[in-house]
This record gives structure tokens, C-alpha cells and sequence, in this order.
């Protein structure tokens, strides 16, 4: 016992504890064992309340893992405590350790909590065509630092999480269709139905074109020169570019073919003789 006291007088020394006894130690190895005990059923019920929350699958794996380390933490407190060392001072240091490391990492901290806000609130997931403040893209990735965005002509944008959090984002992709708006302007010589009927031919050769809700057509403004004609069309998200430059080319040609004029803006001179 004498030798094993020695042992334990040494290893004392040598982390800086003023003594060790083997009861010390019983002392701490029941509480590690009791301590693993209650971790683990703690970390299961607050597994299976993250499992019944929705809106946390994303982030389910970063909570888990925080609890986790914030009660082993605890645990190490306890147990330094129960061999008389003086927690207060290490506390005190972490804090100002932590403090250090905020003011150093501002920003990917703010782009951290930007990205469990977005994850929470899920304003868009992976898949959906977004603009935020100019910034348009289908997403490709939601990181906690960073959401990445491809452009329609291939390209990566990286956006941190931050930003994303505070800007105005609008989503084409959340409700399922798009709906194609689109101004043609005929000449005022031009009945109404034809103009319509000329529309509504290119409009019924789109395949992509949704009949659910129908497209509409109606007379939008009376200009200096011209009527102008709103069409409005539903499609799907993917094809809202091929519905839109299709109508484009299409109604050209569908008003050569019905001989209807599309003006664009002149001015008509009379000229009186004077007699």
C-alpha cells in the first residue's frame, strides 16, 4: 500500500494536485462510469425528441454532438472539483479563451449561425432556383459556412451564410411552377380577337405550357402607338426559359401569318396644302 501511495503521491505531483489517495481515485473512476451512464441516456431522449422535430434533420447531427461535448465538459468540472481543483480559475480562463477566439472569428461565426438559421427555417432546400439581393442560382449546397449556387451558364457561386440570413430571397421553386410574363404590342388597326387568336396558337404548341391553370391574354395598356397585350403562362420551374424564348420566337411569326403589325414607337406627319 505504502508503494502504491508513493505511485499516486508522484503522479500527483506531476499534474499538480496537492495529493491523490486511492479513495481519490475510486472516487473518480465511479464517478466517470456513473457519468458515461447518464450521458448516454440523456443523449437518447434528446435523440429521439431531435428525430420528431422536422424542421431540425439538418442540423440534428451538430446539436447531438454539442450536448454531447457540453456534458462531458460538465463531467471533467465535476470531477476536478471532487479532487479539490480549483474550477473558478479554469472556467475563467476558457472565458477568456473563448472570447479571444470569437472576436478573432467574427465572421465565420456569423456565417455559422447564418447557416443554422437557414437550415431551421429552410427558405429553400437543395434543388431550388433562388435570387437573393441579385445573386441567382439553383442550389447546389447548403454548408454551415457557405451555400453554393449554380448559375444557368455553369457557374459556382459561394455565398456565405450570413448574407443569405439577412437578404431578400425569392424562391421559383417552393410552389411548384413559374408563371411566364410576357408584353406583345400589335398595331391599334388589329382587331383584338386575332391578335389573341395569334397568341393563343403559339401558346397551344407549347407542350410545356400548363392548361391548369389556362394562360390568359389580355389587353394591358393603350400607348402612343400601340396596344399592348399581357400574357401570362404557367410552366414548370425547368422549363420556364424554353416556355419564355419560345413564346418570344413564336408570336413573331405567328403576326406575320395573321397579318398583324407589331409597331414600335413613330410619329405620323400630315401635311396640308394651303390653297
Amino acid at each position: 500500500m505504502d508503494a502504491l501511495q508513493q505511485v499516486l503521491n508522484v503522479v500527483a505531483k506531476a499534474v499538480g494536485l496537492k495529493e491523490l489517495t486511492l479513495g481519490s481515485v475510486f472516487r473518480v473512476v465511479l464517478m466517470i462510469l456513473i457519468g458515461y451512464l447518464v450521458i448516454r441516456m440523456i443523449m437518447r431522449v434528446v435523440d429521439r425528441l431531435l428525430e420528431r422535430s422536422k424542421s431540425m434533420v439538418d442540423i440534428r447531427v451538430y446539436i447531438s454532438s454539442g450536448v454531447k461535448i457540453f456534458l462531458w465538459f460538465l463531467l471533467a468540472l465535476m470531477i476536478a472539483g471532487s479532487l479539490n481543483i480549483d474550477v473558478t480559475s479554469v472556467i475563467a480562463m476558457l472565458s477568456v479563451a473563448g472570447l479571444a477566439v470569437s472576436l478573432a472569428l467574427q465572421n465565420t461565426l456569423s456565417n455559422l449561425a447564418g447557416g443554422l438559421q437557414i437550415l431551421v427555417s429552410k427558405p429553400f432546400v437543395v434543388g431550388d432556383y433562388i435570387d437573393a439581393d441579385g445573386t441567382a442560382g439553383t442550389v447546389a449546397e447548403i454548408g454551415l459556412a457557405y451555400t453554393k449556387l449554380t448559375t444557368p451558364d455553369a457557374k459556382r457561386i459561394s455565398v456565405p451564410n450570413n448574407q443569405l440570413a439577412a437578404a431578400k430571397v425569392t424562391n421559383y421553386t417552393n410552389e411548384g411552377g413559374r408563371r411566364v410574363d410576357l408584353v406583345f404590342s400589335a398595331s391599334y388597326d388589329a382587331p383584338t380577337e386575332t391578335v389573341k387568336t395569334a397568341i393563343r396558337e403559339v401558346l397551344d404548341a407549347i407542350p410545356a405550357v400548363r392548361q391548369d391553370p389556362k394562360p390568359v391574354i389580355w389587353i394591358n395598356a393603350y400607348g402612343a402607338s400601340s396596344i399592348d397585350y399581357v400574357v401570362r403562362a404557367w410552366t414548370t420551374t425547368q422549363d420556364y426559359w424554353d416556355v419564355y424564348y419560345a413564346l418570344m420566337e413564336g408570336v413573331r411569326d405567328s403576326f406575320a401569318r395573321h397579318k398583324v403589325e407589331m409597331t414600335y414607337n413613330h410619329l405620323n406627319v400630315h401635311l396640308l396644302e394651303k390653297k
